[in-house]
C-alpha cells in the first residue's frame, strides 16, 4: 500500500528558516549580506558606464533619433553594435535609459540631467565632478602621505574651469529658487560680494531679479574668465566688476555690500581657511547685509547624509586641506564672526544653504 505524499507540516517556514536566512541548522546567527561590500565593487564601473556614454554622445543622439535600436544607435554613432548593446544594457541597469525589447530610449531622468541641452543638465559635470580620477587610484597613498600625488592647487586654472562650467546650469538653478525663500528680489539696488564665484550663478540670479543690482564677481585668474562669459551671456556684465586674485588677500571694501556669497568654496579651505572667509564676509558687508554660504553639510554623528561625506572624501582625495563640515560648525563659525539670524535652506535637492544676517 502506497501512502500519499504529504505536505510538509508548516511550509511556510521552507521560505523563511533557510540557511541563507537563519544561518546553519540549530544556530540563530544570520551572515551579514555581502550588498554594500558589492555595491561598492560596482561603483567604479557604474561611474565609467555613464562617463562612456556622455563622451559616446549617446544621449544626445537618442534624443536625435528617439527610439532606436542599438545598431541602428551604433551606425549612427560609428561604433560596433555588439559593444555599444553592452553599454546600454548598462546605461539601462543604472535606471538612465528605458528598453523595450531590441529599443532604446531616453527616461525623464535621461532627459532632464544627461541631455545636453536638458534643463537641469549635468552632463559636464559627470566627467570632472570626481576630481581628477588618478588621484582615486592612489588614494592609500594619500592618506599615508597626508597630501594628494597630484593637488588641484597645483593648477587650479585647469581643474576648475571645467568644473565650474559643468557645475553652473545646477547652481543657477539653486540661487533662482533660492529667492523663493529668502526674496532678494524685493531688494531696490542691492550690491553683491561673490567670492570664488566659479561661472556667478548667484551673482547673475540675483542681478536678473534686481534689475538695478550690481555685483564685484572674484575668482582666479583664467577661472574668472568663465564668469565673464556668463555674465555677457545673460545680460548683466554691465553692471559687474571682475576682481581676479586669491579671495583671501584681493582688497574688498568694508561695510559695502547688501549680499555677500560664498557658493561651494569654503570646503576647499580647511576650517582656518572657511573661518577666515566668513569673517571677510562679515566685514564687506553692511549692516543688516546677508551671508549666502551654499555648500554641502554633514550631521555631527558624519554618517546620515552620505553625499556630503563622500564629498569630504572627495576633497581630502585632491586637495591639500580640503573637507566637509558639520552644520554644527557652520553655525559657530557664522556666530563667533559676529552674524546673527541664522537659518538654512535647502533651495534644491543636495543643495543647502545658510543665511546670515550682519545686526
Amino acid at each position: 500500500m502506497t501512502s500519499e505524499p504529504r505536505d510538509a507540516p508548516y511550509p511556510e517556514l521552507k521560505k523563511t528558516h533557510t540557511m541563507a536566512a537563519k544561518g546553519r541548522p540549530w544556530t540563530d546567527r544570520k551572515p551579514p549580506p555581502a550588498a554594500p561590500v558589492w555595491a561598492a565593487i560596482e561603483g567604479l564601473g557604474r561611474y565609467y558606464i555613464l562617463v562612456a556614454a556622455l563622451e559616446l554622445d549617446v544621449f544626445d543622439t537618442l534624443k536625435e533619433t528617439g527610439p532606436t535600436t542599438a545598431e541602428a544607435l551604433a551606425e549612427k554613432l560609428d561604433v560596433p553594435a555588439v559593444q555599444l548593446a553592452t553599454l546600454l544594457d548598462g546605461v539601462v541597469a543604472l535606471g538612465l535609459l528605458d528598453q523595450f525589447a531590441d529599443v532604446y530610449e531616453l527616461n525623464d531622468t535621461a532627459k532632464r540631467y544627461l541631455v545636453s541641452d536638458g534643463p537641469a543638465t549635468m552632463a559636464d559635470l559627470v566627467p570632472v565632478a570626481p576630481g581628477p580620477h588618478q588621484n582615486w587610484t592612489r588614494l592609500a597613498d594619500t592618506i599615508r602621505n597626508g597630501t594628494p600625488a597630484a593637488p588641484i592647487e597645483d593648477d587650479p586654472a585647469a581643474f576648475y574651469v571645467p568644473l565650474v562650467e559643468g557645475t553652473f546650469t545646477t547652481m543657477f538653478r539653486c540661487a533662482g529658487r533660492a529667492d523663493l525663500k529668502i526674496r532678494y528680489s524685493a531688494l531696490e539696488q542691492p550690491h553683491v560680494l561673490d567670492l570664488g564665484a566659479g561661472g556667478a550663478p548667484w551673482s547673475i540670479a540675483i542681478l536678473t531679479a534686481c534689475t538695478r543690482g550690481t555685483a564685484v564677481i572674484n575668482d582666479l585668474p583664467g577661472v574668472i574668465d568663465v564668469a565673464a562669459a556668463k555674465t555677457s551671456e545673460h545680460g548683466v556684465a554691465d553692471r559687474c566688476d571682475l576682481r581676479p586674485g586669491d579671495f583671501h588677500t584681493i582688497d574688498i571694501e568694508d561695510e559695502a555690500y547688501d549680499i555677500a556669497v560664498l557658493g561651494h568654496v569654503c570646503r576647499t579651505e580647511g576650517a582656518e581657511g572657511a573661518r577666515h572667509l566668513i569673517e571677510r564676509a562679515f566685514r564687506a558687508l553692511k549692516p543688516q547685509g546677508r551671508l549666502l554660504l551654499a555648500d554641502y553639510f554633514t550631521d555631527v554623528e558624519r554618517k546620515f547624509n552620505p553625499h556630503a561625506v563622500i564629498m569630504g572624501a572627495t576633497m581630502m582625495a585632491s586637495t591639500k586641506k580640503g573637507s566637509t563640515f558639520t552644520h554644527q560648525q557652520f553655525s559657530e563659525w557664522l556666530r563667533d564672526a559676529g552674524f546673527a539670524h541664522i537659518r538654512l535652506i535647502e533651495p534644491i535637492g543636495f543643495q543647502q544653504c545658510f543665511v546670515a544676517v550682519r545686526p
